[in-house]
């Protein structure tokens, strides 16, 4: 457990969990283990992964996915309720007709108040792809904590993607991450993804908290490239907040 601070209003704890590609049982345990800690530390919202139950480019998410809301945000909402904080997670959802790469935003009620449908999917990852969310359906959530806005991933690439969200003035964007290479680029392939979150916070002049999952890819092209953690949290001017622990579950509390 690091700790780091700055003087903005929220606690934020980012929960670097690992991620067993279809291992949804263990998964939900982890974050729920996950959100006990956070709790421990008096946060206010807790930011996991991109798909964080079955893994990224996992195709048994086809059949194995749920609609959100559904029985996996009902499922977090729950702990989300008993510990009194706010979630951020990327799920696969399932909506009957497509799958798409997801994040939802849960009140500490378990509520959920924002969905997000991840716009730049990288198509040549699963087969068949993700369904991509619309640039028009980009939204923020008014909290108790302010405005607050979600993208996933690679949306964070794209400039249109970053200037939609800029123009709703979000005070806090959540990013969940599967941030993924070869193994033997790791730890370099980390600073990476800080100059991504920096530029993102930049871009959108808004505290940017990425989480990183830890594990491995097990299906597709790039099968064994690796999660390496070192989740980001940046301010609005981009300078880094806290980094979390290379290659290791972490759970980082920032006071943004």
């Amino acid at each position: 457990m690091s700790n780091n601070s700055a003087t903005l209003g929220v606690r934020i704890a980012v929960c670097q969990a690992l991620c067993l590609a279809g291992d949804e049982k263990g998964n939900l345990h982890r974050i729920e283990a996950a959100l006990e800690q956070a709790a421990r530390h008096n946060a206010n919202i807790a930011c996991f992964p991109e798909t964080a139950v079955l893994g990224w480019v996992n195709p048994e998410a086809h059949r194995r996915a749920h609609p959100l809301p559904g029985a996996w945000t009902e499922r977090i909402g729950l702990a989300a309720r008993e510990h009194g904080l706010m979630v951020s997670v990327g799920l696969a959802e399932n909506d009957g007709c497509h799958l798409y790469d997801s994040a939802v935003l849960l009140d500490s009620a378990g509520n959920l108040i924002l969905k997000h449908r991840k716009i730049n999917t990288l198509v040549h990852l699963l087969d068949p792809p993700y369904s991509r969310g619309e640039i028009e359906d980009v939204q923020i959530a008014e909290t108790e904590f302010g405005r607050i806005g979600m993208l996933i991933c690679a949306d964070t690439f794209i400039a249109d993607i970053l200037d939609r969200m800029a123009e709703l003035k979000p005070d806090l964007l959540l990013v969940p991450y599967g941030w993924a290479a070869e193994t033997h680029k790791w730890p370099e392939h980390g600073k990476k993804l800080a100059e991504v979150v920096s530029a993102a916070a930049r871009t959108v002049g808004c505290p940017v908290a990425g989480t990183d999952c830890v594990g491995m890819i097990a299906h597709g092209p790039w099968t064994g490239h690796t999660f390496g953690g070192q989740s980001v949290v940046c301010n609005r001017s981009g300078d880094v907040l806290a980094v979390a622990a290379d290659r290791d579950p972490d759970v980082v509390i920032v006071d943004i």
